[in-house]
């Protein structure tokens, strides 16, 4: 499991695209975000670095990751 810090989520649709994001690289990810908390919770066998450069792409700076 990854878990990724992203800041400047704030809402649904920030929720949205990061979940998109993170399925864009690996369709079979489970993805679990604490919007309060702004952490993503990822259960993938793809490459971190991967999923934190589709973040963000995808318009949100990834402050941390942690491999669980």
């Amino acid at each position: 499991m990854v878990v990724l810090q992203v800041e400047e989520m704030s809402c649904s649709h920030c929720v949205g695209t990061v979940t998109r994001a993170v399925l864009g690289v690996d369709s079979a990810a489970k993805v679990d975000i604490d919007l309060p908390s702004k952490q993503v919770k990822i259960e993938t066998h793809a490459d971190v670095a991967e999923i934190t450069d589709a973040i963000i792409e995808a318009g949100y700076p990834v402050s941390s990751s942690t491999v669980v």
